[in-house]
């Protein structure tokens, strides 16, 4: 019996949040309106949205021992997530630079702080073998993902965001089932020139990425929806057509749904469709943690 639906393994981070009119170009400012922060951050963002749906839900990150830090930790309990494997210490919580413009579009920086400090000797194995399936970012140390992956129990199951998105290990792609990228991350992971047989084919990405090794790949499209890739071929999923106010966080809430439902042993396509539905839900709302929907507002959705 698991503790956890779904263990988060990443990054805690205030987001520190301007609307602006339009973003600015190299070497330009422009007025934004005033400054709002909000806990943030890939993995806590993915830890929240999957307790708001219901999921048995646990946190591995790092904060500061600072105003940011306590922010985060208030959000994760209020949300019902357990933060026992919250560590406190190293560096200044993480901060990430975010512009919105009126379209919702946004634009981030991130300074990882105690995210950086998210070591090896942090990814403790009892932890892992808590939880059905584990879920990570790259907004902590490479090094770190790796250990997870080594670490993990038979039958537990990964999933893995690489955002931002870097080059991945072969032992790292290999366990991924499946790998969850958005265009931008799956244009990276593939290397210039690397698209030149496909276009701009998303399934044909798809299925260069799962010639890198991962078990299954997930593109998401944003209000296209997604495509999910396995060895029986590629699908397509739908979205829901709704009035975009903001998207930070929308991936991540995309990610955590997926996550969840895959280990309440949905199908590929299944999980990934009731996921674009709550990434749709996420977009009309501001912030990121506090646009997360629960699983009765997702339903109402459908309706």
């Amino acid at each position: 019996m698991y503790d956890y639906d779904l263990l988060v393994v990443g990054s805690a981070n205030a987001d520190l949040v301007v609307g602006v009119e339009r973003r600015p170009g190299a070497g330009e400012t422009v007025l934004g309106g005033d400054l709002a922060v909000h806990p943030g951050g890939k993995g806590a963002n993915q830890a929240v949205a999957a307790a708001r749906l219901g999921a048995r839900t646990a946190l591995l990150a790092r904060v500061g021992d600072d105003g940011h830090g306590k922010l985060l930790r208030d959000s994760l309990r209020s949300a019902g997530v357990d933060t026992a494997a919250v560590l406190t210490g190293g560096a200044p919580t993480g901060v990430a630079l975010i512009t919105v413009d009126p379209s919702g579009d946004n634009s981030i920086v991130v300074s990882p702080g105690a995210n950086a400090r998210l070591t090896e000797g942090d990814v403790r194995a009892e932890v892992l073998g808590a939880a059905r399936v584990v879920s990570a970012q790259l907004e902590i140390p490479p090094a770190t993902v790796a250990a997870v992956v080594r670490a993990l129990p038979e039958g537990t199951r990964f999933v893995l965001n690489p955002s931002p998105p870097r080059p991945l290990p072969a032992e790292v792609l290999a366990a991924c089932d499946p790998l969850v990228v958005n265009e931008h991350e799956a244009r990276v992971l593939l290397g210039d020139g690397e698209t030149g047989g496909t276009g701009d084919d998303p399934a044909g990405w798809a299925r260069r990425l799962l010639a890198l090794g991962p078990r299954s790949v997930v593109v998401t499209l944003g209000a296209k929806g997604a495509l999910v890739c396995d060895a029986s071929g590629v699908r397509a999923v739908p979205s829901v057509a709704v009035d975009a106010v903001d998207t930070t966080g929308a991936g991540d809430a995309f990610t955590a749904a997926l996550a969840w439902r895959l280990g309440a042993g949905e199908e590929l396509s299944v999980a990934a469709a009731y996921a674009a539905r709550v990434g749709a839900a996420a977009v009309t709302r501001r912030g990121a943690q506090e646009s997360y929907p629960t699983a009765a507002e997702v339903a109402a959705l459908d309706a």
